[in-house]
């Protein structure tokens, strides 16, 4: 469904990446993982466009996305839940999900609704009260509905867990796990909770310093004794 070969991806003279190679299936959840500064949202970032490509290629159900424009891309069918949510603080909960729907003109807007409501009853209960002042989690899940609003192939999320409880923590992963197997959605997960992200992924790749070192199997990089080491027993 999505490959990236060997891109490279620039902010100005810095090269944040270097020859990233990922394949991601349809139907999968794939999450990569690796430290701060490793290129992970990097990486997400090309592939939606901002920074576009300098070398390599992204290519999308069989189309090349080099030199789209963001807004094309997302008509493409890609979505994205951005680090640090990044919702509309002065809008309701209803209107950052209008705004989420915005791809589709608004043609299923109360079907899918009704699927986020349903998702995060939650936000079903402040869907009239304004973005800034929901608390973290629930900001994390207005920022996940926005995107599904787009009815998207591929989600792209970024550091979901990012600053909420552990409780809350296990609430998204959970979701996660829930739009992949009843919306049969396919989900790229960057993420720093790195036991949390391999439990769920059928797949895994590991970042560091723009390069991929390690790939495979979820649950067989949850048993890597170098990853247990790096990132499951120290911190992340």
């Amino acid at each position: 469904m999505l490959e990236l070969s060997a891109v490279h991806a620039h902010y100005g003279n810095i090269e944040a990446l270097h020859g990233v190679t990922i394949v991601v299936e349809r139907g999968e959840i794939v999450t990569i993982i690796g430290a701060n500064g490793a290129g992970k949202s990097t990486m997400l970032m090309t592939i939606c466009g901002r920074p576009k490509p300098s070398a390599g290629e992204v290519v999308f159900e069989g189309r090349r996305l080099n030199g789209l424009e963001p807004y094309h891309i997302v008509n493409l069918g890609i979505a994205q839940a951005p680090e640090g949510r990044r919702i509309f603080p002065s809008m309701s909960v209803l209107e950052n999900l209008q705004m989420g729907a915005v791809p589709t003109r608004g043609e299923y807007f109360d079907d899918d609704v009704r699927k986020v409501f349903t998702l995060f009853p939650r936000l079903e209960e402040r869907q009239h009260q304004r973005g800034g002042t929901l608390s973290g989690g629930e900001q994390q899940m207005l920022c996940i509905g926005r995107a599904l609003m787009a009815r998207p192939r591929l989600l792209l999320l970024d550091e979901p867990s990012l600053g909420l409880a552990p409780i809350l923590v296990k609430q998204i992963f959970s979701s996660i796990v829930e739009i992949n197997r009843e919306q049969g959605l396919t989900i790229l997960l960057v993420e720093q909770n790195a036991y949390q992200a391999l439990k769920i992924a059928h797949r895994g790749y590991v970042l560091a310093t723009g390069r991929v070192v390690l790939e495979g199997g979820g649950a067989e990089l949850l048993a890597n004794p170098e990853i247990r080491s790096a990132y499951l027993e120290g911190g992340h």
